[in-house]
This record gives C-alpha cells, sequence and structure tokens, in this order.
C-alpha cells in the first residue's frame, strides 16, 4: 500500500487492522491509504490503523491514543489508482464489520441502509429486488462482482441475482452519479461493487439460522493458503413465504442455493485471481407482473466465471480481465400450468475482455482503458427470429427469438497531483452494434481541494449513456407493449460538496443535478385497467438532489463511557421535474425516493454482547394501482430493524428482528411486504 505525494510513492507497511479498511475497488487494483471505519448507513469509509512506520504529514490526523488516522480509502471513480487524499470522486463503503453487524438476509436488504440508493423489493431474501442510485430505475446502475460487469441484457431485474452468500462478502462499494468513463454502459447514475473475502489463513467457518415463516438457511466456508490460495463456499435457504394466494396456496416460497470458489496467486511480480460463481433460485412471484395474477413463478440460474491479473514491477501497469456471465431465466404465469398460458424461457450469455492500465509521467499520472463485451440471448418470445432454432433443454420447446449485441468502448484519462489539489479529466468513447450505433464520446471531469487536515471540498461533471434491456425492446406480452427502435439514455451530472473526517466526526454534504434524455420508461393510461404497459422514451428528466450525513464515533467522543460505540444519521432529498401527467401511470422515472432517512445506533452491553438498532424512513412519489384496479399513492413508512448478539472467539449468537413494529407497506406497487419478522442464528469460525 502506498500514499502518493507529488507523483512520489510512499510506502506503508500496516501489520494490524482494527475495523479493516482495505482498498476502494481492489479488484480493479485501486492501491491505497487507508483512513476511518465507515458505519452501517454507508458514510464514507475509512479505518483506524496503526502503522508501523511514522508517516505524519498533511493528510495525517492523531487520534487521543496516538494513533495516526488516515484519510479514507482510496476512491474507484477513476481508472487510475489514487490515494485516498488525492482522490476527487467520492465512493461509500460498507466494510465487513458493518455486515456483520446489521440485520439482513440477503445484499439486497443491506443495501437498503445505503441513503443514496432505492432497494424497491417484491420479495424477501433476495428473491427479486430492483435496485437504483439517486432517483434512477434499476436498469440504470452497473452491478459488479470483484469488479467484473454483471449485469443481464435481457433485463436488470436478474442483475441483483448474485451467485455468492451475504457470509462471502468482505464490503460493498457505491459509486454515486455517472461512471461511464470507468464502466461504460448501464453505469448510467452509478455502479455498485461487492468485494468477497480473500483467504488469509486456512480456516473453517459455517452458520445456520431459522425464523419466521418457515425460513432457514444453512452455510459453510473453507479456505486454504499455500502458495496459491483457495476458498469455496456454499448456502442454501428456503421459506414458505409470508403470502398466500386466492386458492390458499403458497405465493411467496423461496427455494435456493449458491456456491462460489475463488483462488488466487501472487508473488513479487505478478497478482492473479480467479473465480467461479453459481446461483438457482426458485421464488413464488405472487402478483409481481401483474395484479390480476396472484400465482406466479420464477427460477433463475446464474453462472459467473472470470480471471483477472495485474503486473507488480515496471514503469507501465497492465491490468486485464476475462470473464464469461450466464442466465437462465423461467417465468410461469400460472405456477406449474402451461397449458393456461406458456412458460416464459431466456437464456443469455455475457463474454468480456477487459484491460485497464496506467503510467506516471512528468505531468501526472495517465490512464488508458478498453472493453470489448458481447451480450447474446435466445428466448422464447424476446428479440427477432432466429435463423436456426436452439432447443430448451427439459422442454419440447425450442428458443426462437433473440438478439446479439457487441459493446466496445475505449477511455482515456489523465490525473494531475498536487499537494492539496486534484484534477481527473477524461472521456469513454463508445459505440455498440445494436441498431448500427454510432461512435459516441462522454467526457467527464472530477476535483477536489483539501483544506488543512479534515475537510475537502470537491466538484465534478460526468456523463454517461445506457443502451436499452431486451425487455424494453422487445416484450410485447402480457399485457406489455415494446418499441425495439428505444434510443440509448443519456445523462449529465453536476455534483459539488464538503466533506469532513476526523477521529471523533465524519460529515459530509452534497449538492448534485442530473439532465437526463431519452430514458426509457413503462407507462399506461391508469383509467383503462386492461390498457398495456409501453415502452418509451420518456424525454428529459432533471433532477436535484442533497444528501447529508453525520456519524459520530462515540468511543473517542465520550472515552469514559464503554456502551454507546457509534451512531450516525443521513438523509437524502431528491425532486425530479417531470410532472405525472394526469391519467398517465409511470414505472419508473416518476417513482422515486423523494425523502430517505437512515438512523444507525451500536452499543456494546458487555464485551461480548451487542445491540444494534437501525431505522430508515422513505417517503415516495408516484401512485400503484391495485388488484381491483383502483390507483393509490404511495405513502410514507418507518421500519426499525434490531439485532442483538454475542461473540465469543470461535462463535456468534444472535438474534434479529424487522420491521419490528409491524408496519404495512409496499415499496413495489401492490406487492405488499412482509410485517414482523424473527431470525434467530449462529455461526462459528475455526482458524489453523
Amino acid at each position: 500500500m502506498y500514499k502518493t505525494t507529488f507523483n512520489k510513492q510512499q510506502v506503508l507497511v500496516f501489520r494490524h487492522f482494527e475495523n479493516k479498511g482495505y482498498s476502494l475497488f481492489r479488484c480493479l487494483r485501486r492501491e491505497v491509504v487507508c483512513g476511518v471505519l465507515s458505519v452501517a448507513t454507508l458514510t464514507y469509509a475509512s479505518a483506524k490503523s496503526f502503522s508501523t512506520h511514522e508517516v505524519v504529514s498533511d493528510s495525517t490526523i492523531i487520534t487521543a491514543d496516538g494513533d495516526l488516522l488516515l484519510d479514507e480509502v482510496s476512491v474507484t471513480g477513476t481508472r487510475a489508482p489514487l490515494s485516498g487524499r488525492q482522490a476527487a470522486r467520492m465512493v461509500s463503503v460498507l466494510e465487513h464489520t458493518d455486515i456483520e453487524h446489521a440485520p439482513v438476509q440477503s445484499i439486497n436488504d443491506l443495501l437498503k441502509y445505503a441513503v443514496g440508493v432505492d432497494v424497491r423489493q417484491r420479495g424477501p431474501i433476495g428473491a427479486q429486488t430492483d435496485i437504483s442510485i439517486r432517483g434512477g430505475n434499476y436498469e440504470q446502475i452497473t452491478i459488479l462482482l470483484n469488479g467484473i460487469n454483471i449485469c443481464d441484457p435481457q433485463t436488470g431485474h436478474n442483475s441483483f441475482d448474485y451467485p455468492v452468500d451475504i457470509s462471502d462478502i468482505e464490503r460493498i462499494e457505491v459509486l454515486e452519479g455517472p461512471a461511464g468513463r470507468v464502466y461504460g454502459t448501464s453505469s448510467l447514475v452509478g455502479a455498485i461493487n461487492i468485494v468477497t473475502k480473500q483467504a488469509s489463513a486456512t480456516s473453517l467457518d459455517a452458520h445456520a439460522e431459522g425464523g419466521s415463516y418457515g425460513y432457514a438457511k444453512i452455510g459453510a466456508r473453507i479456505a486454504t493458503l499455500g502458495t496459491t490460495r483457495h476458498s469455496l463456499s456454499g448456502s442454501f435457504t428456503r421459506s414458505d413465504g409470508y403470502s398466500r394466494n386466492k386458492a390458499g396456496s403458497l405465493n411467496a416460497d423461496y427455494q435456493g442455493g449458491k456456491a462460489f470458489y475463488q483462488g488466487g496467486y501472487t508473488d513479487e511480480n505478478i497478482r492473479i485471481d480467479w473465480y467461479a460463481g453459481i446461483s438457482s433460485k426458485g421464488f413464488g412471484s405472487n402478483t409481481f407482473y401483474g395484479a390480476k395474477w396472484d400465482d406466479q413463478y420464477e427460477h433463475t440460474l446464474k453462472s459467473y466465471t472470470a480471471i483477472q491479473a495485474e503486473n507488480k514491477q515496471g514503469a507501465f501497469h497492465i491490468k486485464p480481465s476475462i470473464y464469461w456471465n450466464r442466465t437462465l431465466d423461467r417465468f410461469e404465469l400460472f405456477r406449474d400450468a402451461p397449458e393456461l398460458y406458456p412458460f416464459n424461457y431466456h437464456r443469455t450469455d455475457v463474454y468480456g475482455v477487459n484491460l485497464n492500465s496506467y503510467f506516471d509521467w512528468i505531468l501526472g499520472r495517465t490512464a488508458i482503458g478498453a472493453e470489448l463485451r458481447n451480450e447474446d440471448l435466445v428466448s422464447g418470445n424476446l428479440g427477432e427470429p432466429l435463423e436456426k432454432k436452439h432447443h430448451i433443454k427439459d422442454t419440447d420447446r425450442d428458443y426462437e427469438f433473440g438478439l446479439n449485441r457487441t459493446n466496445i468502448s475505449f477511455v482515456l484519462e489523465h490525473n494531475i497531483l498536487l499537494r492539496r489539489f486534484t484534477l481527473s479529466a477524461g472521456i469513454v468513447a463508445v459505440k455498440n452494434s445494436w441498431n448500427e450505433m454510432n461512435m459516441r464520446i462522454y467526457p467527464g471531469a472530477d476535483a477536489t481541494f483539501r483544506i488543512g487536515n479534515n475537510v475537502r471540498i470537491y466538484a465534478s461533471y460526468n456523463t454517461s449513456l445506457r443502451m436499452p434491456s431486451v425487455t424494453e425492446l422487445y416484450y410485447s406480452v402480457g399485457g406489455h407493449k415494446a418499441d425495439k427502435y428505444l434510443k440509448p439514455e443519456e445523462l449529465a451530472a453536476t455534483e459539488g460538496g464538503v466533506k469532513y473526517l476526523s477521529h471523533i466526526a465524519e460529515g459530509k454534504l452534497s449538492v448534485y443535478h442530473h439532465h437526463s434524455k431519452n430514458i426509457i420508461d413503462w407507462i399506461r393510461d391508469s383509467s383503462d385497467p386492461d390498457a398495456p404497459w409501453e415502452s418509451v422514451n420518456f424525454t428529459k428528466v432533471n433532477a436535484t438532489g442533497i444528501e447529508a450525513s453525520v456519524a459520530l464515533n462515540m468511543r473517542e467522543a465520550l472515552p469514559q463511557q464503554s456502551v454507546l460505540q457509534k451512531v450516525s444519521i443521513a438523509y437524502s432529498y431528491i425532486d425530479q421535474d417531470k410532472v405525472e401527467n394526469e391519467g398517465i401511470q409511470s414505472t419508473f422515472t416518476l417513482e422515486y425516493l423523494r425523502h430517505k432517512m437512515v438512523c444507525n445506533m451500536q452499543l456494546n452491553i458487555t464485551k461480548q454482547l451487542g445491540l444494534g438498532l437501525n431505522y430508515r424512513l422513505q417517503d415516495r412519489t408516484g401512485s400503484y394501482t391495485d388488484v381491483d384496479g383502483n390507483v393509490h399513492d404511495y405513502k410514507q413508512y418507518g421500519i426499525a430493524d434490531v439485532r442483538l448478539d454475542w461473540k465469543s472467539k470461535h462463535y456468534t449468537l444472535y438474534a434479529e428482528a424487522n420491521n419490528v413494529f409491524d408496519k404495512s407497506y409496499v415499496d413495489y406497487g401492490h406487492v405488499a411486504q412482509p410485517g414482523l419478522w424473527f431470525i434467530a442464528g449462529a455461526k462459528i469460525s475455526l482458524q489453523r
């Protein structure tokens, strides 16, 4: 790890991390400085650390205990790795310790505590969740696993089907705002990167839990460390669900398993990482895709393989990666009854090659990158007619339709690094074979200025685009009417803010403005219950937002007490100027969180007994139609979650309660969410 000052590398060797704050987007090899631990509301990450070298500079803060407190970890809002002090783009991080304390059962649940993230669940336990950032929709963000884009071109619904269990996660990183020059297409309003645990010792971990609604889960992970490192994990989850259809049968049940393997090799010249994962799940979809049908069902199978490498010597750094993702999707409008309505089958294969490189010279640090990504879909009802049909396994049907498109992108970026000022600027050039799209160029720039040791002001201007999904282009069944000539979405965003960081408090205030055009939406005439949902480019939409957060390290603020550990509060406000037309119901554009507040408090009742209290308040714009055809406005709601855990050296016992006050609410249309949900479990960890 190193910290860069005036383009000179100053090595810091860390022997111990109290809170394990590592580099942001490690999988893209961002070498960094570490700083203060982020709290569970995803305030901006840092970590309190000890260094074997006494290095005191303008970027160093001394705590009351005399420890070195360095600024937040490196931000990957750029192609080139920059130290936390230099980075101009802000990235939010949820660390492993925060994940352990959160009363959640899935990665999707975890993201509810990110104030800038909108999590709209149709089913719990990660059955199906739509996640968006800063007033966008779930199609407009890039989802990455260890830096590899796992977005599904068929539909954004499947992008959040992770082939890893929450127990495999080391941290989650959220980049808010356009990320076109970093991640290319689909990162219109931001990106979420999930980083898995690396083997640090030979170990065995296992967990089991159970609770309300017939919920049960078991899982284990084994890791070995030698010349090469390896880890293998697996988990199985099931639930009866929290609702039944009109006939009295289960229609929100869930059953699924995950397996994940990762290995690696490192020496003084090179580092190589390789991954393979699979997720299989089936879940009752009650009224997910239409209020008329309360016995829908869906099954998905997702696989993920990737290999990454980087050289560690030489002036020119090269970081290539190769990946292949496959998704199989079967949707049943009437569960187990294809004779009533044929099942929808889809198979997508995504192949990609990504190359990042950078070098230092007298004028700063320059990065050059390129990516080739091929998306291939075969389907029973989406796309253009295929010249050669493909048989659907275990059925008497064929894939008769499909679409193949290739995306090519090139990135050039330069970073000017001064003592207290950083400027990162670059462009991404994108060409997609779909619809004979011409090469398009999207610029971006980020700047930050550091005032003293604690204050930083920053500003940015970034642009990006998002290609339509195949569903948006071709889904014209089941009450939907798609337009295959949709244009790509485009967005330009400006942002400015100030951040404060000390060993006691961390605060941030930011203001941003998004100007987007050709936004894709599904709309319908709400006065006609039989009117179809139509995909359209919903012209221009402007959004203005404010985000503010404060986090207090109570151990430093009140060292005489040991019970209260952390307290934080974060708030987000968004206003979009696209006024909803009377009689028109919108699925995405006009249904956003105008207000969101997230509060967290962590206490240590005794040395081993911890208590976590979480609360979130949400107020959504827009309306939805219920099963009887009545239109309702979304109502404001507040949800409280609690977790109590007892920790020992080799085991943890815990109990969680979600929606403690048993509130009735909806995240998405007419699909009611669970009431009070209680879970208890145990974890063991053995290490050699």
